[in-house]
């Protein structure tokens, strides 16, 4: 009887233990804490496209809650720390989402602070602004038109955009202005990380800020490898 119990225990034991190889965000070297992780990865850092996974963890476990398409800057990636602004590319790193932001109205269940693009929004990267790399309205004298983005004038990539935390707490000028997530466009970014239309309705009506979901952003592997971050 005593043998029986035992493998009845080990058995059991078996079932409760996950099979398989782990999950990309199980591989991450810190995944911010939370228990939302949204991962955009591209094979090489010369890529322009990749795929972005949105994941939730649950009983210590992370799943994955959708997946997408990615496209990323059209020179590729590089590692945030050392990004140069105007380089068209995208910023590796871990990051958080200051807030939403969208031409469209918020998509149904969008929980993080979303605020509606009008005509007097603008994303200011003049880096000679005391307003460099924050979302202006109206846009301030020191602040030039030539410098920034008028959000309304990117209808189908504003559409839906959360706004990643790259450079934003304590911006370092030269270093890069609007980095987001938002909608595909034509083509590759100018350094933001876009999916469909459809994914960024999905992904807004998930992300809860209760759970601080945190975004990676990274290669399969080398120094900007996804899981160093």
């Amino acid at each position: 009887m005593r043998l029986a119990a035992a493998a009845l225990a080990s058995a059991s034991l078996l079932a409760l233990t996950p099979s398989g190889p782990p999950t990309l965000p199980e591989q991450i070297a810190d995944t911010g804490g939370g228990s939302q992780l949204i991962t955009a990865q591209a094979p090489r850092v010369d890529s322009t496209s990749g795929t972005l996974t949105w994941w939730d963890r649950r009983d210590g476990h992370w799943v994955k809650a959708g997946s997408a398409a990615a496209r990323f800057g059209a020179k590729g990636l590089t590692e945030g720390g050392s990004r140069k602004q105007g380089s068209n590319t995208t910023p590796t790193g871990l990051y958080g989402f200051p807030f939403a932001f969208g031409i469209k109205a918020a998509p149904a269940g969008t929980a993080l602070e979303y605020r509606r693009v009008r005509e007097g929004s603008w994303w200011c990267q003049d880096n000679d602004s005391r307003s460099y790399n924050r979302w202006t309205e109206p846009r301030p004298a020191d602040c030039r038109a030539s410098e920034s983005e008028r959000l309304i004038a990117y209808e189908r990539q504003y559409a839906y955009a959360l706004v990643v935390g790259f450079n934003y707490e304590r911006p370092v000028r030269g270093r890069g202005a609007g980095i987001f997530l938002h909608v595909d466009g034509a083509g590759a970014t100018a350094g933001c990380v876009s999916v469909s239309e459809d994914a960024m309705r999905r992904i807004l009506g998930w992300v809860d800020p209760a759970k601080k979901p945190r975004m990676a952003i990274g290669t399969v592997s080398g120094g900007t490898a996804i899981t160093r971050y």
